[in-house]
């Protein structure tokens, strides 16, 4: 299949009900508005060797290209933990979850071995940067994972960065325990819903649980498209047709850098990688999931980026660096 390029389309919002309604993504024509036709087909050409399942670009909230299929629903495996950070952000606004509370203050332990006195001090402002200290094994994580984690103890919390499934997993409890919500009826009700979201539905959600282990996974099934207005609500500040959905000051905390990451120049926030401001600007932030999964926001260029990697159609995957490198094919087409 040859990449298709699309006139754009502005993000067009009716409320229904006290609820935005989606119309579709509006298509303009990309050389109209200042970009490169050389160099966008350049960048459509490198991803249709990449083998994804979709790619789509926005720019200023319409949509400059599009290829694949768009509307299919694919496991974004990691991205779950960006779209978790979103309700989080919701949900320490309103007074539900505090940053500093410990894991001792929330009653938060695991089945045998059980956390020590010195691991229930990590904070939930520990687990969003993965920087806990607490290395007891986790549902749903690679076998990379399992090869990098330290020992149990060789760090205390909020000293160490690693990329690490007990903490996001460990969230997933705290979210549900602190609000009494389900996690995906409430990305529906909180998030997905008021920006429109065309295919997410709450049972495109399911918890993964192992016997042994207290904490179960969470991931989430998306679309291209509903992906791309997930980055489109981050890139906007957390505000969609005039409604703040997410705390502006949540988004600029989620994606800023506290933490230098096995990934070269990429930062890690809260739930969110940070990408080197040296080649995308200030603010660029991508939610990444194993096998190609990718939202990515440049605010430098107003730009949103999107791929979903179905593993039935392409069992390899796409590798992060080459997600990187069309990303910079793309930003250099943009004007």
């Amino acid at each position: 299949m040859r990449p298709v390029v699309f006139a754009i389309i502005s993000v067009v919002m009716i409320t229904v009900g006290g609820v935005a309604s989606a119309q579709p993504w509006k298509s303009v024509e990309p050389s109209s508005v200042g970009w490169s036709a050389g160099e966008l087909k350049a960048a459509l050409d490198y991803a249709a060797s990449l083998k994804p399942t979709a790619v789509m670009v926005a720019q200023n909230g319409k949509l400059i290209a599009s290829w694949g299929e768009v509307t299919r629903k694919v496991n974004v495996a990691s991205v779950r933990k960006s779209l978790l950070s979103g309700l989080y952000g919701i949900a320490i606004s309103e007074g539900r979850i505090d940053l500093g509370s410990t894991l001792a203050d929330l009653g938060i332990d695991d089945k045998t071995p059980t956390l020590t006195g010195s691991e229930k001090q990590a904070t939930v402002r520990d687990l969003l940067m993965a920087r806990s200290g607490i290395y007891h094994t986790a549902a749903y994580e690679t076998a990379d994972i399992r090869q990098k984690r330290p020992e149990r103890g060789s760090h205390a919390p909020g000293t160490f960065w690693f990329y690490n499934n007990w903490d996001f997993n460990a969230l997933g409890t705290i979210y549900r325990q602190r609000t009494g919500e389900d996690i995906f009826r409430n990305f529906v009700e909180r998030i997905a819903e008021p920006i429109g979201m065309q295919d997410f539905e709450a049972r495109d959600g399911r918890y993964v649980t192992e016997r042994q282990l207290e904490h179960s996974a969470y991931p989430f099934r998306l679309s291209a498209r509903d992906a791309a207005r997930f980055g489109q609500l981050y890139l906007d500040g957390g505000r969609w047709s005039g409604r703040q959905v997410i705390p502006a000051a949540w988004v600029r905390a989620s994606t800023t850098a506290y933490s230098v990451t096995d990934r070269g120049s990429m930062g890690y926030g809260y739930l969110w990688w940070t990408l080197n401001p040296a080649s995308f600007g200030a603010g660029a932030a991508l939610a990444s999931g194993y096998g190609g999964q990718a939202i990515a926001i440049v605010p430098s260029k107003h730009l949103v980026v999107v791929q979903t990697v179905d593993p039935a159609q392409n069992a390899k995957g796409v590798r992060t660096s080459h997600f990187i490198k069309l990303l910079q094919r793309f930003v250099a087409a943009a004007p």
